[in-house]
């Protein structure tokens, strides 16, 4: 199998024991997933099959959605309700009309300093495993961009909210960091990624109907193919002879091209090439109307198609 899975992450597992479930269910010898959620997160956790993980590193993934449900008046270590907590502090005081308020200052580009509790490293050392150790190092604050921040519901201390951000934005130091503006501190209690590039929840599934699929053979049905899912890179079409050369390593020339674009551009880009919509190669196109290639990963639809 080869492509890519949305699994609708159930809270309490972690990323990784997900994948594992799936290459278990699936008898997948190679698999991963595109986006660590926490543990105690649920949604859209897009695992990758086969060839499907040669494509990671070219999705665009640059737009992620959530869910959330923030605490007003408690912080915790993880910023989240998981962790020990450090402060409590009156909330009594905050009206809706601040809550709004803050919120509002947190939209557009901000600067934020990643938890202790995240996967980032430190000399090789995840921040996690340091903060579990009781110890704290200084982390350099980074620049994320929040492109909208909606309130869905405020039923004080609790605050529903769903926002779009770039990758890398900590949906917990968000919550933290509003409460902070607030004087009285929160916490995240839920988290639902609802969209990640181009998996959306609609698309996802969870774990029992993965299992009642595999025994249903109907898998297949909910693969999103390396092709489909780089669709935000253009398409070039190749001839047989292309894709024989390809699979020698020999990087394709215009005159192999059978179909292009019509709005191909003249900068240097990452496209796809492609025969019969399988994916045969991401490649560099550099030039005007008539490109050159630059072969960047290959895969094994190459073989298939000889």
């Amino acid at each position: 199998m080869d492509g890519f899975i949305v699994v609708d992450k159930p809270a309490g597992m972690t990323s990784h024991g997900v994948v594992a479930a799936v290459r278990r269910m699936l008898g997948q010898k190679k698999a991963g997933h595109t986006g660590t959620l926490d543990p105690f997160a649920t949604g859209v956790l897009p695992v990758a099959l086969g060839e499907g993980t040669k494509a990671i590193p070219f999705l665009d993934e640059g737009e992620k959605g959530y869910r959330a449900v923030m605490r007003l008046g408690i912080t915790t270590d993880t910023q989240d309700y998981t962790g020990t907590v450090l402060r409590e502090i009156d909330w009594q005081q905050i009206s809706p009309e601040e809550v709004k308020l803050a919120c509002s200052g947190f939209v557009g580009r901000i600067m934020q300093v990643p938890p202790m509790f995240s996967a980032l490293k430190r000399d090789g050392v995840p921040l996690y495993k340091l903060a579990r150790r009781g110890e704290e190092v200084e982390r350099e604050p980074r620049q994320v961009d929040i492109m909208s921040l909606d309130i869905l519901g405020i039923d004080l201390p609790l605050v529903t909210f769903e926002v779009r951000c770039s990758r890398g934005t900590y949906v917990r130091t968000l919550a933290h960091d509003i409460g902070e503006a607030l004087g009285c501190g929160a916490c995240l209690t839920e988290l639902r990624r609802t969209m990640s590039g181009p998996f959306t929840l609609p698309d996802a599934i969870t774990l029992d109907q993965l299992e009642q699929a595999t025994h249903a053979a109907t898998v297949d049905e909910m693969i999103l193919s390396p092709h489909a899912a780089l669709a935000h890179l253009q398409d070039f079409t190749l001839s047989p002879d292309a894709v024989r050369r390809i699979a020698n390593g020999i990087a394709p020339v215009w005159d192999d091209v059978e179909e292009a674009p019509e709005d191909a551009g003249a900068d240097p880009r990452l496209v796809r090439l492609s025969r019969d919509g399988n994916l045969v190669a991401v490649a560099e196109a550099v030039g005007g109307e008539r490109k050159t290639f630059r072969l960047v990963r290959v895969f094994h639809q190459v073989s298939a198609l000889q």
